[in-house]
């Protein structure tokens, strides 16, 4: 097993440790948060010889950091994938596909992941670029990625965040084009990357690995046509509103006034998935804070009445 650094990303070849497998989605936030604190206390035990490398917290992840240990490898749980946020109507997207290792003997997981290379991407690493040669997918072991399409002007339009579990990278997942669209780490990221010659080799020996790339490029197919849908037939009030709903949902924390959305979203950041102008975003934010519906102080959302948002997600409340 080697080691090496590349720009903002560490490489390792081989399988992956059993301790950052591809983590469950912790149904409640309350849990959610208390893995975050696992994870942050699991940093101090990776520096001990022979202990299986946990899940990288932000700290763990720190460009000071010039190497990372290299641990056992062992072949990764068998977890649900990690819910995917992207803009859609339909609530069973926002689960996540099914997980690409379900149907894999426990000899063909350890054979795929022999072939993959371990990365580790910081918080706004490019993981692969629109108009790129195309080399493979990237299994996301922990940590958010955000594909996005960019226009020659420069405008964004963002596809989809995707959580553990999830594979990046395709459509053309034997690399033979070039991306569609790029890739970015939007947290501190671990990920496999699979060679699209080796995955090509793979799937011709291994049957249930190639139905499950069909069932997640399926998977995508459905969340990219549901974001046309309601980019062509939604106003962008309602596509707010909608986000703001489903950011509830994936992040929400319940407190005594209302409900916290525990990660940070700028106004770019949700002007980029509704397809509006980050100033728009920061005029209706304004506009319902003065209604009483929410509360945004420094990129963290407190909604006070999700009630509000899905009477606009229904009528069409324009906010006026």
């Amino acid at each position: 097993m080697s080691l090496r650094a590349e720009g903002e990303a560490v490489s390792v070849r081989g399988r992956t440790d059993g301790a950052c497998h591809l983590l469950t989605e912790i149904a409640s936030p309350a849990a959610r948060n208390d893995s975050d604190r696992r994870g942050h206390r699991a940093a101090a035990a990776v520096a001990q010889p022979g202990t299986p490398l946990a899940c990288p917290s932000d700290a763990m992840l720190s460009p000071t950091r010039p190497t990372l240990p290299q641990p056992p490898l062992a072949p990764p749980a068998l977890a649900p994938s990690g819910h995917a946020l992207l803009l859609s109507e339909h609530p069973s997207l926002i689960g996540g596909p099914p997980n690409l290792f379900k149907s894999l003997s426990a000899k063909e997981r350890t054979l795929l992941l022999d072939q993959g290379t371990r990365r580790v991407f910081y918080r706004g690493a490019t993981v692969f670029r629109q108009g790129a040669a195309n080399d493979g997918i990237y299994l996301i072991e922990h940590g958010r990625i955000r594909v996005f399409y960019a226009s020659p002007s420069g405008r964004e339009i963002t596809l989809a965040y995707w959580h553990h579990g999830n594979f990046v990278g395709a459509p053309e997942v034997f690399g033979e084009r070039s991306h569609m669209w790029s890739g970015i780490a939007a947290a501190n990221s671990v990920v496999v990357h699979f060679s699209g010659s080796a995955l090509r080799g793979l799937v011709m020996r291994m049957p249930a690995l190639a139905v499950a790339l069909i069932e997640g490029l399926a998977f995508k197919g459905r969340c990219y046509s549901a974001l046309a849908q309601m980019l062509g037939t939604r106003s962008v009030t309602e596509r707010l509103a909608r986000l703001l709903l489903h950011l509830v949902d994936a992040y929400g924390v319940a407190e005594s006034r209302g409900v916290l959305i525990s990660s940070t979203f700028t106004h770019a950041d949700l002007a980029h998935m509704v397809g509006a102008t980050r100033q728009w975003v920061t005029i209706s934010l304004k506009r319902l804070a003065e209604r009483g519906v929410l509360e945004s102080h420094r990129g963290r959302l407190l909604i006070l009445q999700p009630q509000a948002l899905r009477r606009m997600q229904e009528d069409g409340d324009t906010m006026s």
